[in-house]
């Protein structure tokens, strides 16, 4: 007995010890735990496993068994679920709960703010900031938790969601224990995104600018690893940056990235593959208009369920301003957990930018969509947890996970079905106590009274949690609605007496079982009794009648590349075509040849001749037509999102436009169907060295990595002048302030460059300065925004003191008096036909410049810089006709072979030559002529614009508009939640700023 009672008093203290405290207890101490156990359940234990008349034990917030039908431990409390389902709690790895953003330090003034003011021993840029950890800013939030609970959720991944690289996420569960013990893992994983947040900073100030940094800031973080601790001592650059050292230390864990948008998909998985970094990307909900790229990044993704409402469309003024993208996307929106699914992405879902009923709400009508509950479920819970490596803790309900899930009246997925109960770390959490006990059914109603006895069917139905009921008397055909309150067993009957002869309109009682009894008061006061008692199951024929109504919405799945009106919905193939009989304006020896023909073969130039045969070949009857080359614009801003300037600096080459294309750029279709078939994109002028450009063929409709024309020579953009000093600028502090500052920028770049060039294998990669090495070594080459003769003499000299050309010399507008320095120097000049007088330092520029400087010997090319005039170069290019008295062939060499010769690819475009890439454009006239118009131009043999198409495509965009108004307004007839109609706005960029203007209806 001694030995028992001392194993006894051992156990004892060994239970204490190992339930030890290290917060105090204001009162007794009591170490018994919570243990339940829940019976009769159907219990979803994942999304493949499911176990009916299931018993699940809980203890000390953990589970211990599922097994069907299993014994109940005698010291559990027992909670029957007889017609419940249990399901494990839902995850999300996207949110902000309980963290709320870091106040920054406020910019002050109105100038330029160059570095971070965030004091300690941090990076340099307030933008990014891998040292927020949100563990230690998590605090509980009762309203917010509440919220998501009520949706589902019991564990999510919360971060401050504000900067570029914003710290660590925590993961935490949902209950409403202190911190520490709700947080699961301080460090789940590490967030990245392309917004800057509330950084004051400047830089960056372009999505291109964001980029850049990123990047560089990957190539800093392997730097600083690299140090040696004296190195890092004796660094009189760097010393210890905790940014960089907490950035290093981030990598282990799970990488997130805020995409927020197809491309930016795309955009952040071309960084991930260049670091070797596998991103989860959280996408914008657009991305089903991409499937194909999103399947060959190979991601995980995490999406987002809020879907767009619908617009409202009854003022057709107002919705005449929305693009059809924006109309077409609020249809097909809730399509896109599906499409994943089908296409086998791995992928979960977030509550984020939803309210706790709009999250069920989507998630169901996703479902209805096409997303399988499989899916679903996992996406919800296994997903997740795998993805943070914590599915040995949750996302199943599996021995030795916590005990988080959800008990409700049904499958979980089914539009009837109430959430009851969110059991968090086995703490229970009531979501709709009035739905624990499910009352619908068809009943008979029986009333006594000392006269008479009534009789009546009534019908209980709605969801379980809001039920409501029909009445109808025995022998009569109308139904009275019936006031239901219900309170643990009490039960409250209330009914309008206007359709009841017996005057009978209030019953109080209990509910036992299926059984429902008690008292009340006939209108004349009589005393009565009544009993209701259970019939059959309530059968939901009008919820079902409902849901079968929004299955069978027509939906116009078609997906259009672009995704707007002029798309296609399959993209057009490259085809052999033979062009027969064209008058043909080659650019080359031969000159203007008419009645000749053309083939096409594998996207070149086959053959040009007179009666070419070529059997199985498309034919082109072109008599009476014209077939040039197609336009190349030297310099463009269309398709560049996020800004064209990164106004920041004074020198920011690391910045480089093929981050930020924009493939759909209605402009890029607009220039199609006038002959533009290349377009050289610039970073505006700004800067005194800008951002690194990209040459693009127009093949509409496809992505940013398709559209960039292969193997060519890389480009920066060079600016001198009033934009570089900001003459515009009020209170600027950026240097320079003079044209002789910006002399000394370039000095002191090119001085910079050189001394990097010299520095050990164990250097800091610069990205800036990788550009501008490359000049150096003529491997970048230059186009430069220029007016003023002395500035242009000014850049001559400074690329001749370091023995670099400078390639290209834009606007150019003085240019007639450099040219002889200009030739000798080897650049070319990208200028206007005739504009002059927009600003001071333009007063000097005249008509006749193109024709002077092609006089002198120089190539000379008419540029647009405006994307409503680069739809007719081809006419600018005829000005030098009247002004100069330059021959036809030379004029339309200016915006054919000429740019094509000074971007480094007259190899290949610019002119109608056997070999040469097939870009050609079939006119109905001369194409100088303002009269001409243009019927078809191909790229790479593609026939990317048909004038006959443009028509169809014309009835189609209306059609579909309507198609798409009329569904809209019967969506707000049936009450749905509508949105104002606002413009949908093109970006139209420039030199200088971006604006926006009126869409049209593309």
């Amino acid at each position: 007995m001694k030995k028992y009672r001392l194993l006894c008093w051992c156990l004892c203290l060994f239970m204490a010890a190992s339930a030890q405290e290290t917060f105090p207890v204001n009162g007794v101490h009591d170490y018994r735990t919570n243990y339940f156990a829940f019976t009769h359940a159907t219990v979803v234990k994942d999304s493949k496993t499911t176990i009916p008349n299931a018993t699940l034990i809980i203890k000390e917030g953990k589970i211990i068994s599922i097994e069907n039908g299993g014994a109940v431990p005698k010291d559990a409390a027992v909670i029957d679920c007889k017609g419940k389902y249990i399901y494990p709690s839902f995850i999300d790895l996207y949110s902000d709960y309980g963290v709320a953003p870091q106040e920054q330090p406020q910019r002050s003034g109105f100038s330029q703010q160059m570095v971070s003011n965030t004091k300690g021993a941090y990076g340099w840029n307030q933008a990014i900031r891998p040292e927020t950890d949100a563990s230690k800013l998590f605090k509980v939030n009762d309203d917010k938790a509440k919220d998501l609970r009520s949706m589902g959720f019991g564990t999510v991944v919360s971060h401050v969601q504000d900067g570029i690289a914003r710290g660590t996420g925590t993961l935490v569960t949902l209950s409403d224990d202190k911190e520490n013990m709700d947080m699961l893992k301080d460090k789940a994983a590490a967030f990245y995104s392309f917004n800057k947040g509330s950084s004051t900073q400047d830089y960056p100030t372009s999505l291109m600018g964001a980029i850049a940094l990123l990047r560089q800031t990957y190539l800093d973080a392997q730097w600083y690893k690299n140090l040696t601790p004296v190195q890092k001592e004796k660094s009189t650059s760097e010393g210890t940056n905790l940014s960089l050292e907490a950035w290093n230390n981030n990598q282990s864990l799970p990488q997130i990235f805020d995409a927020a948008d197809k491309w930016n998909v795309l955009r952040a998985q071309k960084i991930a593959n260049e670091f070797g970094v596998p991103y989860i990307l959280r996408g914008g909900g657009n991305e089903y208009q991409r499937m194909d790229e999103m399947k060959a990044t190979k991601a995980s993704f995490i999406l987002p369920l809020n879907f767009p409402d619908a617009i409202d469309v009854e003022d057709p003024n107002a919705v005449r301003l929305v693009a059809l993208s924006v109309m077409k996307h609020w249809e097909m929106a809730p399509l896109e957990p599906g499409m994943f699914d089908k296409a086998g992405l791995n992928f979960t879902l977030t509550a984020s930018g939803t309210t706790s009923k709009e999250f069920l709400q989507n998630l169901r009508k996703a479902i209805d969509n096409g997303l399988s509950t499989t899916k679903a479920l996992d996406a919800l819970t296994k997903t997740p947890a795998t993805l943070i490596g914590v599915y040995d803790k949750i996302g199943s309900l599996d021995a030795g996970k916590l005990a988080n899930f959800i008990i409700a009246t049904g499958p979980i997925f089914e539009d009837s079905t109430v959430f009851l109960q969110n059991w968090i770390q086995g703490k229970k959490f009531i979501i709709d106590d009035a739905g624990w006990n499910d009352y619908r059914g068809n009943y008979k109603l029986t009333v006594k009274q000392p006269n008479q006895t009534k009789e009546y069917t009534v019908e209980v139905g709605g969801k379980p949690g809001k039920i409501s009921a029909t009445l109808k008397a025995s022998g009569d055909t109308a139904k009275t609605d019936i006031k239901i309150n219900i309170l643990n067993n009490s039960v409250n009957l209330s009914w309008s007496n206007k359709t009841d002869s017996s005057k009978v309109n209030h019953l109080t009682g209990i509910i036992s079982g299926n059984t429902w009894v008690g008292t009340g008061y006939a209108a004349n006061g009589e005393p009565l009794t009544w009993n209701m008692l259970y019939n059959s199951a309530y059968i939901a024929k009008a919820d079902t009648a409902k849901k079968d109504t929004a299955k069978k919405q027509d939906i116009n799945k078609t997906v259009y590349y672009p995704f707007n009106g002029y798309g296609f919905a399959e993209m057009p193939k490259q085809e052999d075509i033979l062009i027969k009989n064209a008058t043909v304006w080659t650019n080359e020896s031969a000159g203007i040849l008419p009645n000749t023909d053309v083939l096409i073969k594998g996207g070149k130039i086959a053959a040009i001749g007179k009666n070419i045969s070529a059997s199985g070949t498309k034919q082109i009857d072109a008599t009476g037509k014209y077939l040039s080359p197609g336009i190349i614009d030297e310099h463009s801003h269309i398709a560049i999102t996020g800004g064209v300037n990164e106004c920041s600096q004074s020198v920011t080459s690391e910045v480089r436009v093929a981050d930020v294309i924009d493939p759909e750029d209605i402009q890029i279709y607009r220039q199609l169907s006038d002959g533009v078939t290349s377009a050289h994109l610039l970073h505006g002028s700004c800067n005194t060295i800008g951002g690194q450009t990209q040459l693009i063929k127009m093949r509409w409709g496809k992505d940013a990595e398709d559209l960039k024309f292969a193997d060519w020579d890389p480009f920066i953009k060079f600016a001198l002048g009033e934009n570089v000093k900001r003459t515009f600028v009020n209170n600027n502090n950026r240097f320079p302030d003079t044209r002789m500052g910006v002399e000394q920028v370039l000095v002191d770049a090119f001085t910079r460059a050189e001394d990097y060039q010299k520095m050990d294998a164990n250097k800091r990669r610069d990205l800036e300065l990788d550009a501008l090495s490359e000049i150096l070594h003529h491997k970048r080459f230059i186009t430069c925004h220029s007016y003023v003769q002395s500035e242009i003499n000014m850049l001559l000299h400074v690329a001749d003191s370091f023995n670099f050309t400078v390639n290209t010399f834009t606007h150019i507008l003085e240019g007639y008096k450099m040219a002889d320095k200009m030739k000798a120097h080897g650049a070319y000049a990208s200028t206007f036909s005739d504009w002059w007088a927009y600003k001071a330092e333009v007063q000097d520029a005249i008509p006749y410049n193109i024709a002077l400087m092609t006089d002198v010997g120089l190539t000379v090319a008419v540029n647009s810089d405006d994307p409503e005039q680069a739809r007719h170069l081809n006419q600018e290019a005829a000005k030098s006709i009247k002004y100069g008295g330059l021959s036809e062939e030379q004029a339309f060499k200016t915006c054919t072979l000429n740019p094509a010769t000074m971007l480094h690819i007259a190899d290949r475009v610019g002119s109608i030559k056997v070999g040469k890439d097939a870009d050609v454009v079939l006119w109905n006239a001369n194409p100088l002529s303002v009269y001409a118009t243009v019927e078809k131009t191909w790229v790479d043999g593609i026939e990317y614009f048909d004038r006959g198409r443009d028509s169809i495509m014309r009835t189609r965009i209306a059609a579909e508009r309507n198609r798409l108004i009329q569904k809209m307004l019967t969506a707000k007839k049936g009450g749905a939640k509508t949105t104002p109609a606002v413009l949908t706005p093109d970006v139209i960029n420039e030199c200088e700023e971006d604006r926006r203007v009126s869409s049209g209806i593309q």
